[in-house]
């Protein structure tokens, strides 16, 4: 396995698809000092590809972790003025960003959860207008991932650490449809010329911000999907498994399903996850009634949340439990209003190609490409017809739930079965034993 080749090809699926950069386009990049070998290689390939200038903003886990355990939470709490002015230049200039993740399961273990959910807060009060950018596509924004010993220890328990790493990395590449033998950037402008070429086929027309887009994926059976449940246009949604999932969740009026690709109001198509393998919209922060048992783990602030489930009424948590990690994810619940409610519901086949390789790879990049998945928190804009486009009066009187956070959870199954209630009372069957029916 040559890694250097892999590496180089993912560095530039990142620049070329993920994050599409524009001649001249400032680029933020963020990642972990551990990731530092395929951060070169993205610098590199950015200025190549004709970026503007690149601006690598490192962090460690260690680190974080120090900052966490000794300072105070009036300490935490500060968040100077040159980090929000930072941030605004970035808005201002267009900036595209991309963040290289290489998580550590057990990062922040010991660290009061409350110092970290204080320090969020803080950070999403004086920044706000960052996240609100992202989550309405109006900066192109993408994810890659790469591995490190104690993730892929994690992933690959019974293995040395050698093999372990191995495997994680030739997983990450995989899910990532990277080879040596293919050229990515190449099979997407092939794919690409064929939406334009063959529309009513491939292409997908999207109503908002006055403009078409064209939506591309890795398997020509997810756009039939898109087409089907926007024609639908259904009311609820009806999830039902063995495991104990019991959840009605209604849909938001005039929602809008999307993944896969997404676009800036200028038009600038991008990729916002690799991998990615879901469609989403999103759900009425009202409608959510019933139970839903977690499938996988949760890794959030650093703490893994294990075996969970919700018990939501009228669109509220009303009682929740964990095994483990149950004070952050009360923490999560409590953060807000916004918190303890639904932003977005995700549907993906159990049989998918990350499913299939049958790895929990305790990290929601990966492991919510591979599951119906639920968010509590703020909802994206993209997913209700106008919806970037209105004011911020007219975007809170709707049913669109706001929150400063956006955390997914898995609770898809291989017996999972989801029926679609359209608003003049017809029930479709969606899911059937964890896959797509329609």
């Amino acid at each position: 396995m040559n890694k250097q080749l892999l590496l180089q090809k993912l560095a530039k699926l990142a620049v070329n698809v993920g994050i599409n950069i524009q001649k001249g386009q400032p680029l933020v990049i963020n990642a972990p000092v551990a990731a530092q070998e395929l951060v070169r290689l993205t610098v590199h390939e950015a200025y190549l590809a004709g970026s503007g200038k690149v601006f690598v903003n490192w962090s460690d886990d260690q680190i974080s972790k120090d900052t966490y355990q000794y300072l105070s939470v009036e300490e935490l709490s500060e968040v100077p003025d040159f980090v929000v002015d930072r941030l605004r230049y970035f808005i201002d200039n267009k900036a595209a960003f991309l963040s290289i993740i290489s998580p550590n399961p057990y990062a922040f273990q010991g660290v009061d959860p409350k110092k970290i959910a204080f320090s969020s807060k803080a950070m999403y009060e004086k920044t706000s207008f960052y996240s609100d950018a992202i989550s309405a596509s109006r900066h192109q924004w993408s994810i890659i991932a790469y591995p490190n010993d104690v993730w892929c220890k994690k992933v690959f328990p019974d293995d040395e650490l050698e093999v372990a790493y191995d495997k994680l990395f030739e997983a990450i590449m995989k899910t990532s449809r990277i080879s040596e033998d293919n050229d990515p950037v190449k099979d997407l402008e092939e794919k690409i010329t064929n939406m334009i070429e063959n529309k009513n086929r491939f292409a997908f027309q999207v109503l908002f911000s006055n403009y078409k887009r064209y939506l591309y994926k890795h398997i020509k059976e997810l756009e039939n999907h898109f087409k089907l449940l926007n024609e639908y246009n259904f009311k609820s949604l009806h999830f039902k498994n063995n495991l104990g999932t019991d959840l009605e969740v209604e849909l938001i009026k005039d929602h809008i399903w999307a993944g896969g690709a997404e676009a800036t109001p200028e038009g600038v198509v991008f990729v916002p996850n690799i991998p990615t393998e879901e469609v989403f919209t999103m759900p009425d922060k009202y409608g959510v009634n019933g139970k839903v048992v977690s499938t996988k783990p949760l890794l959030y602030q650093g703490v893994l949340i294990e075996n969970f489930w919700f018990e939501f009424k009228d669109g509220k948590v009303v009682d929740f439990n964990a095994t483990s990690g149950y004070e952050t994810l009360k923490l999560l619940v409590e953060a807000d209003e916004g918190s303890s409610r639904l932003g977005e519901v995700a549907l993906i086949s159990h049989n998918s190609p990350i499913s299939n390789l049958n790895i929990l790879f305790c990290n929601t990049l990966f492991d919510e490409n591979a599951s119906c998945h639920l968010a509590l928190g703020n909802a994206y804009s993209m997913n209700l017809k106008n919806g970037t486009t209105m004011s911020e009066e007219e975007y809170k009187a709707t049913n669109a739930n706001i929150s400063m956070k956006h955390v997914d959870f898995m609770f898809g199954s291989n017996d999972m079965e989801i029926t679609g209630t359209t608003y003049d009372g017809k029930e479709i069957q969606v899911f059937r034993k964890g896959n797509f029916v329609i």
